[in-house]
């Protein structure tokens, strides 16, 4: 066996390339976007130590495959002088109860999973705290996806009453968080708590004001730390610029639906590049998955708004549970959710019943790649999708064709 090696630690400026993070790319070529060494380990540590509570000592885990910026983010919890759990495998391993038994047998404190896994402990009646020790657990952070106001309930009955449920939301673009947890203040449901610290977070509308209480584009007025060094072999920054500043010049805009209250919080509706419009109203998707969330026939589904005679008509595609079926009574009962927990606008014109959904290798709804299978358009980037044999279902359907 070859001789452990002490590692050579070298001072670097601080703005020395750390790592390429590549956005998922579904519909195009993913940017490759150049993050800074001194930025990240600023803004990792404030997250972790500020919004998230850790302490030197404490069990941080996240569910993260490598190809996620969850993974960066949690290895600089080193920098805080955490322990770190990982794991390999499908979290639904051993009956749905692998990542369970985990919080139990490492004595877990801060524990972190995508909203979509919450949502499926939910679905298939998994109780967290049945016959198992939580009591090592004093944070649950959830990404990846808005999380549903259910699913917020669902924490604090089965996890613990006692328990800071973070829901979190950044992105590639910056390796870290816009909109955070803060554990000195209450937890709303259904609302990310607050902009990150020195992160000066708004929602504008189209015409760059300031809104509260309306959907909008979420935008940073401020430049922050990790703010990109740019993207690789981009000539001029041109495509950086168009990226993040070509819709409010001078101002970075994450192209995330959102909404701030006007009192405390966040709530995120979806991506503003899959938002729906029919009628000239703006729709975040996350409005209408809130709803198919709390239907226990559905396992998973995605919308997308399809162009049709002029304008834009909702389309829902469903992933039914063994022994239920779509039948014309349960497509009223679906509509009827959604109706009555949204808007008669968020309804669906056509539902139609789908064997899977594709999704990123992040595990994110790959909206986008749906909507251009639907069109007819070439999906050009397939290894972006952990299933991408996904999307023939997708294809030709006759109750979407075009008059």
């Amino acid at each position: 066996t070859e001789k452990a090696v002490e590692p050579i630690f070298l001072p670097m400026p601080f703005d020395h390339p750390m790592v390429i993070a590549y956005s998922s790319g579904t519909t195009g070529l993913p940017k490759a976007i150049v993050h800074r060494a001194g930025g990240i380990l600023l803004q990792h540590m404030k997250e972790h130590q500020l919004h998230v509570d850790v302490k030197p000592g404490d069990r941080f885990f996240y569910f993260t495959t490598c190809g996620w910026m969850m993974w960066n983010w949690l290895v600089s919890g080193l920098a805080s002088q955490a322990t770190l759990i990982l794991y390999d495998g499908s979290p639904f391993a051993g009956s749905g109860e692998v990542l369970l038994n985990l919080i139990e047998d490492e004595e877990i404190n801060i524990f972190g999973v995508g909203a979509k896994y919450l949502q499926e402990l939910q679905k298939q009646k998994i109780e967290p705290n049945a016959g198992r020790d939580l009591s090592s657990l004093k944070t649950i952070l959830s990404t990846g996806s808005p999380l549903s106001e259910a699913s917020f309930d669902f924490v604090y009955e089965h996890f613990g009453s006692d328990i800071h449920l973070a829901s979190i939301s950044g992105g590639t673009d910056l390796l870290s968080c816009f909109v955070c947890g803060v554990p000195t203040l209450p937890v709303r449901r259904g609302l990310i708590q607050a902009a990150g610290l020195a992160m000066d977070v708004q929602v504008w509308n189209d015409a760059g004001e300031r809104i509260f209480e309306e959907p909008g584009e979420l935008v940073c007025t401020q430049p922050f730390p990790t703010v990109p060094l740019g993207f690789w072999h981009d000539k001029d920054n041109e495509r950086f610029l168009q990226s993040y500043f070509s819709q409010y010049p001078g101002t970075w805009c994450q192209a995330d639906f959102a909404e701030e209250s006007s009192t405390i919080g966040f709530r995120l509706l979806g991506r503003s590049d899959t938002v729906l419009n029919p009628g000239g109203v703006r729709i975040g998707t996350a409005e209408i998955y809130r709803q198919i969330e709390t239907i226990e026939a559905v396992t998973d589904s995605v919308v997308i708004g399809q162009p049709w005679q002029d304008d834009v008509r909702v389309v829902l595609f469903v992933v039914m549970a063994t022994g239920y079926a779509l039948t014309p009574d349960m497509i009223q009962t679906i509509k009827h959710r959604i109706r009555a927990g949204a808007t008669p606008r968020h309804t669906p014109s056509i539902i139609v019943a789908v064997d899977d959904i594709p999704r990123t290798i992040s595990g994110k709804i790959a909206e986008k790649a749906v909507l251009h299978t639907v069109m007819g358009k070439t999906v050009s980037n397939l290894d972006a999708l952990s299933n991408p044999d996904a999307l023939k279902y997708f294809n030709h359907r006759p109750e979407l064709e075009f008059a």
